[in-house]
């Protein structure tokens, strides 16, 4: 009974440990960033680069809500002459899965110009794009677009990697995901917590830039 009894002390204890680490590292991140956070297009300094984090395609290749709105807000930043051009930087691990060629697809339906997009296909993840965004693709002035719930994280590596970027919200809508993917996002923050303290770098670091992949 006693080791039981210590078993679920410890179980509580463990589990209130993991809740306040989730926490703090959330209120971590929003602290560092909230301050390069807008929503307000008017407010925003105008940048150079507007980077288009990817997010998921369905298999028609239409892009998800929340990637539509993503590459509708950085359009909206474009057609307001915040941002001179769109860096596209998304999944595309697989021959059958292309986040890349349906932003680009979609862009240039919408009127972009292709010598204004260039296109990360080895974005795998948050840190990747970041990561491969100011290194590898020499990014120095950009606005990340992304969810509200995404911004603090993203802003937060590449921060830590040395860029000085800003962040517009792209929350256009309620999304029927919104909580799962929030409860994700707070394990996302432990995992880019780690991978910025190791200053890991990306799986893939060639550029992948071949125009026929899009």
């Amino acid at each position: 009974m006693k080791k039981l009894k210590k078993f679920i002390l410890f179980s509580v204890i463990g589990i209130v440990l993991v809740i306040f680490t989730i926490l703090g590292i959330e209120a971590i991140f929003l602290r560092h960033t909230s301050e390069d956070i807008y929503s307000e297009i008017s407010k925003i300094p105008a940048r150079e680069t507007v980077i288009i984090l990817g997010a998921s395609v369905h298999s028609d290749g239409k892009l998800s809500p929340i990637l539509k709105d993503r590459v509708d807000t950085a359009i909206k930043l474009y057609r307001n002459k915040k941002v001179n051009n769109f860096h596209v930087t998304g999944d595309h691990r697989t021959e059958d899965y292309n986040e890349i060629a349906a932003i680009v697809f979609y862009l240039r339906e919408r009127g972009i110009p292709e010598n204004k997009i260039t296109s990360d296909h080895a974005g795998l993840d948050t840190y990747d794009s970041m990561y491969r965004a100011g290194k590898l693709f020499k990014i120095e002035d950009a606005t990340v677009v992304t969810q509200k719930f995404h911004l603090p994280r993203a802003l937060f590596i590449s921060e830590k990697l040395g860029f000085n970027y800003y962040g517009f919200t792209a929350d256009q809508r309620a999304y029927q995901t919104e909580y799962r993917l929030k409860q994700r996002e707070k394990l996302a923050n432990i995992k880019a917590l780690w991978e910025v303290l190791l200053k890991k770098e990306p799986r893939t670091m060639d550029y992948r830039l071949d125009a026929s992949k899009d």
